[in-house]
Formats: C-alpha cells, sequence, structure tokens
C-alpha cells in the first residue's frame, strides 16, 4: 500500500479509503489509483481486512438437509428461495456461506459465531430442528429463519402466510363444488400444519358435507409424492376429487397419478400446489398453486438480519400470500 501511495503520489489513507471505495474520496483520485494498483498487481487481502473490521460480511445459510432423506433435495423451491436470498446479500456486498448438513446443533452454530466464519445466519427451513434454533437463539445469535413462527417462537420467522394459503385453496375447491378433499403433505412441520389447518376451517365454516382425508409422505421428492398418490388411488373406491399438495412438485406427482388412473386433472379433479415455481406454470396442465414470493422473501430475510447485525428489533414478519389460478 505504501508502493501504491508514492506512486500515485497520494497519502496511504487516500489509497486504503479508494481499495473500500469509501465515499470519503473523489471518483477521479479512486479510478486513479486503482489504475495503479490494477498495473502493478495489487489487491487487498480480504481475510485480513475482515480482521480489522467488526464484521466479516459474510452470512452463513443453512438448508434444513435433515427433512430430506439421504440429503437428497429435489423440490426446486428450496433453491429459489436461496437464489433470492444470495441476491438480495449480494445487493449488500455480503459473501454467502453455505453451511455443511451436519450444523445441524447448536453447538456447530456457536463455534461459527465465535471463530467469526459469519456475522449472522439465515435458516432456509425449520424442519423439526425448532429446539436447536430457539437454544441457538437464546445465546444470543443474529439468526433469522425462513419457516412459521409459533405462539412463543423465540427468533425471528420469516414466511409465507400458510394459514391463508390453506383457506384460499379450500374456498377454490368449494367454488368448484368439490366435496372429497385430500390433503397431501407431512402435518408434523409447523407450515404444512398451518396449511391443513386454514383448509379445514375453511370446511368447517361453509356448512357443506365434504370429507377431509389426510396423505402423508415420507419424504419431499416427486418419486416419493407420485408413489404415496399412486399406491393412495389403488385403495381408494371414490378417489378425491380435490388434492391441497404441500408442494407444486407433489402437486405435478399427483396430476400424473390422476392420469395413471385415467382421471383428468382440472376437469374431475381439481388440484392445488404451494410455493409458484417457475416450471408449475409450463407444466402439463399448468397447476394451480398458492404463489409464494421468492424475491420479497430472500429481501425480507436479508433485511431483518441486516436489523439484527445493527443492534435492532426484528419481529418475525408474513410475505404476500396468494392463489395462482390456472388448469388444475
Amino acid at each position: 500500500m505504501d508502493d501504491i501511495a508514492r506512486l500515485a503520489k497520494v497519502s496511504k489513507p487516500t489509497v486504503s479509503r479508494a481499495l473500500s471505495n469509501s465515499p470519503l474520496v473523489k471518483d477521479a483520485t479512486r479510478e486513479h489509483v486503482l489504475e495503479i494498483a490494477r498495473k502493478h498487481g495489487y489487491a487487498v487481502n480480504r481475510n485480513a481486512q475482515k480482521l480489522r473490521h467488526k464484521r466479516t460480511n459474510t452470512i452463513a445459510v443453512s438448508l434444513d438437509f435433515r427433512s430430506h432423506k439421504q440429503n437428497h433435495i429435489s423440490d426446486p423451491f428450496i433453491f429459489e428461495l436461496l437464489a433470492g436470498v444470495a441476491e438480495a446479500l449480494g445487493d449488500l456486498n455480503q459473501d454467502l456461506l453455505l453451511c455443511a448438513p451436519d450444523h445441524n446443533n447448536a453447538d456447530a452454530f456457536q463455534q461459527m459465531l465465535l471463530s467469526r466464519g459469519a456475522d449472522g445466519f439465515i435458516v432456509l427451513g425449520q424442519g423439526h430442528r425448532e429446539n436447536m434454533l430457539e437454544a441457538f437463539a437464546a445465546s444470543g445469535a443474529p439468526l433469522v429463519v425462513w419457516g412459521a413462527a409459533g405462539e412463543h417462537t423465540g427468533y425471528c420467522v420469516v414466511g409465507s402466510d400458510n394459514y391463508l394459503g390453506g383457506q384460499l385453496a379450500g374456498d377454490y375447491f368449494i367454488r368448484k363444488n368439490r366435496k372429497r378433499f385430500l390433503f397431501f403433505g407431512d402435518t408434523s412441520f409447523r407450515e404444512i400444519q398451518l396449511r391443513h389447518d386454514g383448509l379445514q376451517q375453511v370446511v368447517a365454516n361453509s356448512g357443506n358435507e365434504i370429507e377431509i382425508d389426510t396423505l402423508t409422505l415420507s419424504n419431499f421428492s416427486y418419486e416419493a409424492a407420485f408413489n404415496a398418490a399412486t399406491n393412495y388411488l389403488g385403495k381408494r373406491r371414490s378417489p378425491p376429487d380435490a388434492v391441497f399438495a404441500f408442494s407444486d412438485t407433489a402437486a405435478m406427482a399427483f396430476v400424473c397419478a390422476f392420469r395413471d388412473a385415467g382421471i383428468e386433472a382440472g376437469k374431475e379433479a381439481s388440484i392445488v400446489g404451494y410455493n409458484d415455481i417457475p416450471s408449475a406454470a409450463y407444466f402439463n396442465p399448468p397447476v394451480t398453486t398458492i404463489k409464494q414470493d421468492i424475491h420479497q422473501a430472500g429481501k425480507q430475510l436479508v433485511s431483518s438480519l441486516m436489523r439484527l447485525l445493527d443492534g435492532e428489533d426484528a419481529p418475525s414478519s408474513t410475505i404476500h400470500t396468494e392463489l395462482i389460478v390456472r388448469d388444475t
């Protein structure tokens, strides 16, 4: 840095400010310093720079690997959400550190924080590790989670209005005059349970004679959803005429299972998925779904974490949730 200052005929602090893009340096001076730095192969050592500052400008992101058999994640939604977070972090010049699957206990997270591996944490999916997240948040760690907040959740949660999503699906089925509802998903997950509750509430308020059955999945893959749907339809004398699936992937699988059983989705039976992944609009037939705004979700997750890092409060929040009607 001394050499760059001498060659540029400016002070060493000016070089430091220019290389860190400080607004205290005029544009012409900054470009002059950067040109000389490039010419002589000088670059800032970012790791050394981080040691001098209070923050690493690195955010750790943890996926809910444990909820997927053999660490196999096949639902595109989680990657759409990860992309939304990455975009929002990039806008703030923050690095993203994707945590390994074994970082699913509070001690591992705490060690990352104490060793300055990251400034804070974004967890994409609560899964069945809410107790671990509660323990980590109780230590004072900056933590934001994609999921669904409970009555006494002790950390910041960002998610869609899952209960409303269930209501929207139920209202849609009733408008279609459907009578035999099937909820397709694992209600041991808080988000999915809320969707089921919203669907049940609509049925209870309708005054109509409507059956509701539940089909639980062993994992979240397309293959598991298709096999479960096929087995279910093979055992039923009266197939459902309305299916509310926990994801678009599961909804697509049920469309194919219906087709194999000689049932036309959209005419003989209505299907509603969840998430509005890009392929849902181009599937045959295009899938009716509950949309979660991924762009808004990424921005809100990052914004909430930045508030925590700045010492501010970050209450749990809900992103926009709406029904997207297509052919099913």
